[in-house]
């Protein structure tokens, strides 16, 4: 939700928090994060946002046959993240079509929250069969939707 011209900014409260250390192996000779890791720290960090809201990402699929994939995503590196750094990765929800999920996610140094990577996120609900889209199973839409329109915390 965006403000109007002089209306004040609206804080988007935080959504789900999941941590992360950079070890050895995500970093480059210099021990700087290698771009790739944030979207593996991101990925963990949408499926453990799901198995909070008691809504497993296994669970879709062997109930429902269908999974969510990514169809589009933009990462913008703002700083960057060093070998043996606490991190978070905020995960919040800003919209749910029928068979969509539109995310934003932010990695964070844990220490002051400084926004390392800004990502938006972008999945559709796919029959794992076939690979096309299907709209999202309850009750996985309706708490998704609950959560845009803050009736919920994930």
């Amino acid at each position: 939700m965006r403000a109007g011209k002089g209306a004040p900014a609206m804080k988007t409260p935080p959504g789900h928090r999941f941590p992360v250390r950079v070890y050895f192996e995500d970093t480059d000779a210099g021990g700087v994060a290698y771009h790739a890791n944030y979207l593996r720290w991101a990925e963990r960090a949408r499926t453990e946002s799901l198995r909070s809201m008691h809504l497993p990402h296994a669970l879709m699929m062997e109930r429902h046959n269908s999974m969510l994939v990514v169809r589009r995503i933009e990462v913008e590196y703002v700083r960057p993240a060093r070998l043996d750094e606490a991190l978070l990765v905020e995960t919040r929800i800003r919209d749910v079509g029928a068979a969509t999920l539109d995310l934003e996610q932010d990695v964070l140094r844990e220490e002051g929250e400084e926004v390392l990577a800004r990502l938006r996120v972008g999945l559709v609900c796919v029959a794992a069969s076939g690979l096309r889209p299907v709209r999202l199973p309850e009750p996985w839409r309706g708490r998704l939707v609950a959560l845009v329109r803050g009736a919920d915390a994930p």
